[in-house]
């Protein structure tokens, strides 16, 4: 399970193609969940639309889910799908069947507005596309209704590789790993964690990505990389970690 956020959908390397290329070689099946926060944020005040996150998830109105699911949809995931396949490897663009991909209900819509926390996964159709090669969808989940919501990419990635029983989970970003003194962090528990959030070390965007890697570790994914290059070490956390 992949998650590549917005701003590393531009930077990605032949390092990452060839290590998909190695794991497909080696009968591994991989989803990759894309971004597209800054994409997203310049549509935004393009169209004059506020530009709001409280704790790093965006506050949706009906007008900002629109341009979310233009942009995401839209811009992003055909770009990084044409450059799945510019490198020689099968790839389907999983919003572009009308099956959703993931479920949802309102995280907190007082708060934020039309986000979604992922209950469910609709495992069947994820697994059949999956056997035909690599899936790439965007973090918006349906609800029962029909309607979508917007959910925060690094949340959505970690749901639905709890849920899907993911091996391991990589959150590619533009950093190369949990930076504390301009330095990487190599291991991260639980522990330190919450006292780099209670000091404002750790704050904005990474602080929901942290917080969704270790909510896959406790239901059930054994392993979690913050990175910015598949094929190099950054910052991993591991089950072995919790309680640290």
């Amino acid at each position: 399970m992949i998650k590549v956020g917005g701003n590393a959908t531009n930077h990605l390397t032949n390092g990452f193609f060839e290590q998909l290329h190695a794991w497909r070689k080696a009968g591994k099946q991989i989803l990759i969940v894309h971004g597209g926060g800054p994409q997203i944020s310049e549509w935004s005040n393009q169209l004059d639309l506020p530009v709001n996150k409280i704790n790093g998830i965006r506050v949706t109105s009906q007008q900002t889910l629109k341009v979310t699911q233009a942009v995401l949809l839209g811009l992003v995931q055909p770009a990084l799908c044409s450059q799945l396949s510019a490198h020689g490897l099968s790839v389907i663009g999983m919003n572009a069947t009308g099956q959703a991909v993931a479920f949802a209900d309102y995280l907190d819509q007082a708060v934020y507005g039309e986000v979604g926390s992922v209950t469910a996964i609709n495992e069947a159709y994820i697994k059949h596309a999956l056997s035909a090669g690599i899936g790439v969808c965007a973090p918006l989940a349906a609800t029962h209704e029909g309607n979508y919501l917007n959910v925060n990419g690094d949340v959505a990635a970690a749901a639905i590789a709890r849920l899907l029983g993911a091996e391991k989970l990589y959150l590619v970003t533009d950093v190369p790993g949990v930076m504390v003194n301009s330095q990487v962090i190599d291991q991260l528990s639980l522990q330190k964690a919450n006292q780099l959030f209670e000091d404002e070390v750790i704050k904005s965007g990474m602080k929901p990505k942290i917080k969704a890697a270790f909510d896959a570790l406790k239901h059930g994914v054994k392993e979690v990389e913050i990175t910015n290059q598949l094929q190099h070490p950054g910052t991993n956390l591991s089950v072995d970690q919790l309680a640290v």
